[in-house]
């Protein structure tokens, strides 16, 4: 074989549109390129100049699937820009909105946009003709999901309760004691999900993979602590520019990040599972290891059983907060301005969500910076299309294609989420 070209012109079952482009010459891989064509959405830009308080709300619409991540980033940043903490049962309450995302956001990528390729259909309608409760049961968790986050943002598209300081209403005891039976219906679900996808058969594929995730000293992390990795990072969240930096590359409308003077790194749940299987309760590490999982996994393709790992641990994390909920005095701190810069990271389902803002005296954001999951995973989606590639030659070009995608969607890249930049420079002579 001298020379071979897989391209797929549009990827399905991921969120966004992308292409892929793998070049093949004498056995090696000359160009693996996870190419995004979306036109840049400019939420840096038009951030500049609006009150601080609308943060959550614009930010929110840069992601459908994943609104709260945006949400919870941003008032954290504004929040350290004003010297503000959030705890008690508003954090609680956070965490809780976290939960309804981490649900409906997983079972989505399970049920209807992953286990399709392992089962060998195009997509989840064919799947559901042969495998019809399993459908079922994944848009049932979904559900749950949704309806957690209507009970604390308002709706489950853009949540609209959620503000810098805490929400504008705080749910009764009575409301959230109503999801009870079905967290407690979904927790089984989910333990029955990490058996199910434990079964499918793997490519057989490892890296080793620098994780990078949010580490908290004391549950496993939505919100607040280090950034850390498998390999020596553990750095104040005021200090991710300075071990992080975005490139420019051709094929991209979206920036790739790279850890500075080395390269790729992997975020998400991998890299959560990795850094902080401790700190998973014991119903879902014992879920793991039932699956076979060990407390690190390096095998991409794997990566739907640590999924439905944290689909149990969103359950379980639900059920406990409920059941210790108190209403709080009142629905949220009140922040006032003043001069200064915040960051704010969170742990959106598909990996680390980095928000920098400067704000003026008036609370007027002066500068934004948004670093999503997909624009960091982007290069070792890249890199893992190229190993991957050059370790299956011996497939047909059929398989190989389909496998490439599968690569591509085994990280639930959130195509859209990433096209936000553009750095605009004009010279006039």
């Amino acid at each position: 074989m001298k020379s071979k070209t897989i391209k797929v012109d549009y990827l399905a079952r991921v969120e966004g549109e992308g292409k892929l482009l793998v070049k093949i010459k004498d056995s090696r891989v000359t160009e693996a390129q996870l190419a995004i064509f979306e036109p840049p959405r400019f939420f840096e830009a038009f951030m500049r100049g609006r009150h601080f308080m609308e943060a959550p709300d614009i930010t929110a619409r840069i992601c459908g699937i994943c609104p709260v991540a945006y949400q919870m980033s941003s008032s954290y940043a504004m929040e350290d820009a004003c010297g503000a903490t959030v705890g008690g049962q508003l954090r609680a309450l956070r965490r809780l909105i976290y939960c309804g995302e981490y649900i409906e956001s997983h079972a989505l990528h399970v049920y209807m946009l992953h286990a399709p390729d392992f089962l060998g259909y195009e997509d989840a309608i064919q799947m559901a003709r042969d495998h019809g409760d399993t459908v079922k049961q994944g848009l049932k968790l979904k559900k749950i999901g949704n309806d957690l986050m209507i009970a604390l943002g308002g709706r489950e598209i853009h949540p609209i309760n959620t503000r810098v300081g805490g929400f504008y209403k705080a749910p009764s005891k009575k409301d959230l004691q109503a999801f009870i039976d079905p967290l407690t219906w979904a927790l089984e679900a989910s333990l029955a999900t990490v058996k199910w996808v434990a079964g499918f058969s793997f490519p057989d594929f490892e890296r080793d993979y620098e994780f990078v995730s949010l580490r908290h000293p004391d549950e496993y992390p939505f919100t607040e602590g280090n950034v850390v990795s498998n390999k020596g990072i553990d750095i104040p969240i005021n200090r991710f520019l300075d071990t992080f930096e975005e490139i420019h590359v051709e094929h991209s409308t979206s920036l790739q990040a790279r850890v500075i003077e080395r390269d790729d790194y992997l975020a998400g749940p991998m890299a959560r599972y990795a850094n902080n299987f401790d700190l998973l309760p014991k119903v879902a590490q014992d879920a793991a290891r039932e699956a076979g999982l060990s407390r690190v996994c390096r095998n991409p393709f794997q990566s739907i059983i640590v999924r439905a790992v944290e689909l149990v641990f969103a359950c379980h994390e639900a059920l406990r907060i409920i059941e210790q909920y108190e209403p709080p005095d009142t629905p949220f701190v009140p922040i006032e301005p003043r001069a200064g810069v915040g960051h704010g990271c969170s742990e959106a389902p598909r990996g680390l969500l980095y928000h920098r803002y400067r704000i003026n005296d008036d609370g007027i954001i002066q500068d934004a910076r948004i670093i999503p999951p997909t624009s960091q995973n982007q290069r070792a989606i890249e890199e893992d299309l190229r190993l991957f590639v050059e370790k299956n030659l011996h497939l047909s070009t059929e398989k190989l294609t389909w496998q490439c995608e599968q690569a591509v969607r085994n990280y639930d890249p959130c195509i859209s989420c990433s096209c936000h930049f553009l750095d605009l420079k004009i010279v006039r002579e």
